[in-house]
């Protein structure tokens, strides 16, 4: 499972271990740190995650500020009160890439609309905020890295 963490969402997204495909899978409105971390605890569950990892917001210039420190602080919650292994992943662009993928596949959407009349169900374009695909990007840059670990970028 990938977090794209946020003050005020946290972006999900899953990937099964033998495809390796990453979905967007929710976005969690944050509440406070308790209730949080019982909806995480109980997605994990419900999807048997397996790890975790965790976008880290550096800088362009690859420094860390606040918002890096806090998701760092985040990371370490979720290992101590979830209890599955939990990797930082650098996420810069992760947001601009997330936002281009959303451009193209809502693109899509209305092409298909328009062509067959059939809306998407509510359940679809709900998975696919900019926060739930930026974790599918996180998780999919994971992945590949997994993959091929003299991968650079």
């Amino acid at each position: 499972m990938a977090v794209d963490y946020g003050r005020v969402r946290i972006g999900l997204a899953v990937a099964d271990f033998e495809t390796r495909m990453p979905q967007p899978l929710s976005t969690l409105e944050r509440v406070n740190r308790n209730e949080d971390m019982r909806r995480l605890r109980e997605l994990v569950r419900e999807h048997g995650v397996k790890q975790i990892v965790v976008g880290l917001p550096l800088r362009l210039d690859g420094t860390r500020g606040e918002i890096a420190e806090e998701v760092e602080r985040f990371a370490q919650r979720v290992r101590k009160q979830i209890g599955v292994p939990v990797e930082m992943v650098d996420e810069r662009l992760t947001s601009w890439e997330a936002e281009r993928l959303m451009e193209e596949i809502q693109g899509r959407f209305i092409r298909d609309e328009k062509l067959t009349g059939a809306k998407k169900s509510k359940n679809l374009r709900a998975k696919m905020t900019v926060d739930a695909v930026a974790a599918a990007v996180i998780l999919k840059e994971y992945l590949d890295r997994q993959s091929d670990p003299l991968r650079l970028n």
